[in-house]
């Protein structure tokens, strides 16, 4: 470089710990593309580490990967340890048939809009009709469902 040269070294005049924060928004932005990869812990790490940083603005670039490391794993592990288990007990108890619409129908009582008649039919569900197998009955019956197989309901004549 000659005498005449302007380049000159990238400036770190800057506050790191905007660099942080920038991380963790990174992170927890990516937490909402891609659920569950605990970027969001991760992120969470990050703003922490920028929070040191505004707090000690002269710690070196080590110290603060390695604290940064730390505190990312001590989110995560909060996280599986702790918040994890309360979200799990909390769930509601049919979540499991959440998209099951036909399983959630096991043991409610309908009417038969159309009689089952070679073992098929309709009956009310809601505002809709639902297909149903089982004994032949007569339309208007009360049946119970006891199953579904696909789409269709698994009935039984109601008590």
């Amino acid at each position: 470089m000659g005498e005449g040269s302007s380049l000159q070294p990238f400036d770190m005049s800057f506050p790191l710990h905007y660099l942080w924060w920038v991380l963790a928004l990174i992170l927890i932005a990516g937490e909402v593309l891609f659920p569950g990869y605990f970027l969001l812990w991760i992120g969470i790490g990050a703003a922490v580490m920028g929070v040191i940083t505004l707090v000690l603005p002269t710690l070196g670039v080590l110290p603060q990967a390695i604290g940064f490391v730390v505190l990312a794993f001590i989110s995560c592990i909060l996280y599986w340890r702790f918040v994890r288990p309360r979200l799990e007990r909390g769930a509601a108890p049919d979540s499991a048939l959440l998209n099951r619409r036909g399983a959630r129908m096991i043991g409610q009582r309908y009417v038969l809009e159309t009689a089952i008649v070679n073992g098929r039919g309709k009956a009310r569900v809601g505002d809709g009709e639902w297909l149903v197998e089982g004994p032949d009955l007569p339309s208007g019956a009360t049946v119970e469902v006891i199953g579904v197989e696909g789409t269709a309901l698994q009935v039984r004549a109601a008590d």
